[in-house]
């Protein structure tokens, strides 16, 4: 199956989603990756509708299965490193986090992904390289303010002056 097959396969769940339709979705979504398990967007996806419900063991799961099915699956590497941290699995997310960097290293997803693990590891200075390149993707205002906060905190705490 092509590509676009698949992805066709989960379009109607992704609307549903972006609607805020989330019982449905996830119905949809279960059907998909039963029906078609070498699907790898119904389990990306799947686990996007977990990791949103914060059920964060579900989403992992569901990540881990669309790397199994597509290696080097950048998006599913960052949902599962994501869902690593909110476990608490620290080091195993920043190891998510760097192998997404050794494919693009300036991935706005994956620099967040260190930063803000280091930064929830209580580690100022690992935190702060990433999340400053984080800001020079030019993210979206809300997670650009939450960063400069952690930013200033890491310089609070490595008694560097403000910006």
């Amino acid at each position: 199956m092509s590509d676009m097959e698949r992805w066709s396969q989960v379009e109607e769940s992704v609307e549903l989603l972006q609607t805020g339709d989330l019982p449905q979705a996830k119905k949809e979504l279960m059907g998909l990756v039963e029906a078609h398990p070498d699907n790898e967007y119904g389990h990306f996806f799947l686990g996007n509708l977990f990791y949103e419900e914060e059920d964060y063991a579900k989403a992992l799961k569901c990540y881990v299965a669309a790397m199994g099915v597509k290696k080097g699956y950048l998006g599913a590497m960052i949902g599962a490193g994501q869902s690593l941290r909110m476990l608490g699995d620290h080091e195993k997310a920043l190891r998510m986090g760097r192998q997404v960097l050794r494919v693009e290293e300036n991935d706005p997803d994956a620099l967040f992904l260190v930063g803000a693990t280091f930064f929830q590891r209580g580690e100022h200075a690992g935190a702060f390289g990433p999340l400053n390149r984080f800001l020079e993707t030019n993210p979206e205002i809300e997670i650009a303010i939450e960063v400069r906060g952690m930013l200033q905190i890491c310089r609070q705490e490595l008694g560097m002056p403000e910006e």
